[in-house]
């Protein structure tokens, strides 16, 4: 299902694609220039005042939750994934999805991606292997965006919500989140990278639905920050940190209502019976299956052939088993 989910998304993409111009990529002028302190080669610096204007030269419309938003490739780990905007458990069920309240990938900002690691296609299940340097190359309809793997951080799932929040707004960052070990809930991998100014098309600019402060949830303990926060490494040491929205920001009671529920929830806890209302087409389904095998076992009788009934019950038996597992799943664990 989740493969078909992905023709699907990858064919409404390469649509609207193909009615918008990728933009080249930007010229010198338009680039910081490095410093002494940047942990990779190319650029991956920050971008000052004066010329962040300069490089958001576009601004794109605001992705509607469910639509696809953006082609993922990561060819160390040989992911090629189309990324949907949402974070809800019907929009990691068909690929990996973006966190509506941070910025879009190739804007200023954390831009966050979340994916399950063991099911629905397991998307990041290699993650982990990443190293830095790494790329990950995101495609919107802004352009391509080449962001280069600055580091990993094992958190966590109370603490792993607090890298996703942008720290520096004059960075452009990507942060890749999933569960962490395989197979397992017990803690989260944080994953994240710096845009390279040099392979990258113009950064465009925040659009309002992703310009929202910084999480109240605080940060992480120092002894990861460092690996899981890549401007800490990139800006100069006079600039002080950008942990505090700007006194412009509304409080939070007032955010509140555009931030979806679950942006503040944990995606990949162990959630038991999480989908009260498949209890329902479980019992529906499970009966079903419990008519086609007396139904299979009464043909069997009446022919005094056991597999005539069986043939005969096959191939319904194995369609309504597939709507009863479906419904079974709504009620495990994301992670299993």
């Amino acid at each position: 299902q989740t493969a078909q989910a992905q023709n699907r998304l990858a064919a409404e993409f390469d649509d609207l694609l193909a009615g918008q111009p990728i933009t080249s990529t930007p010229t010198s002028e338009t680039t910081a220039t490095p410093t002494s302190a940047t942990i990779v080669e190319p650029r991956t610096t920050e971008i000052p005042a004066s010329t962040a204007s300069t490089a958001s030269t576009a601004s794109v419309p605001a992705p509607v939750e469910g639509d696809p938003l953006a082609r993922l490739e990561i060819p160390a780990i040989g992911v090629d994934w189309t990324v949907i905007e949402g974070i809800r458990p019907s929009d990691l069920e068909d690929g990996p999805g973006h966190f509506p309240e941070t910025p879009l990938p190739g804007q200023l900002g954390n831009a966050a991606i979340a994916g399950h690691r063991t099911t629905h296609g397991q998307p990041f299940i290699r993650i982990d292997e990443l190293r830095s340097g790494d790329e990950v190359v995101v495609t919107t309809l802004a352009g391509r965006y080449v962001y280069l793997v600055t580091g990993t951080t094992i958190v966590s799932p109370d603490d792993y919500q607090a890298v996703i929040p942008t720290i520096d707004p004059t960075m452009a960052t990507l942060t890749l989140t999933s569960c962490h070990p395989k197979y397992s809930a017990k803690q989260r991998i944080v994953i994240a990278s710096a845009l390279d100014l040099d392979q990258s098309s113009p950064l465009t600019e925040t659009t309002p639905a992703t310009e929202r402060p910084a999480s109240s949830t605080g940060t992480l303990p120092d002894e990861a920050s460092a690996a899981s926060t890549p401007p800490a490494n990139t800006q100069p040491a006079s600039t002080p940190p950008a942990s505090t929205p700007p006194a412009s920001t509304p409080p939070a009671s007032t955010q509140s209502a555009s931030t979806p529920p679950v942006a503040g929830q944990d995606l990949f806890e162990n959630r038991w019976f999480s989908d009260p209302d498949a209890f329902g087409q479980v019992a529906l389904w499970g009966t079903l299956l419990t008519i086609v095998s007396l139904a299979a076992w009464a043909i069997s009788r009446r022919a005094r052939r056991n597999w005539i009934g069986g043939l005969v019950g096959v191939v319904p038996f194995v369609i309504v088993l597939y709507f009863f597992f479906e419904n079974v799943n709504r009620l495990l664990p994301p992670n299993l």
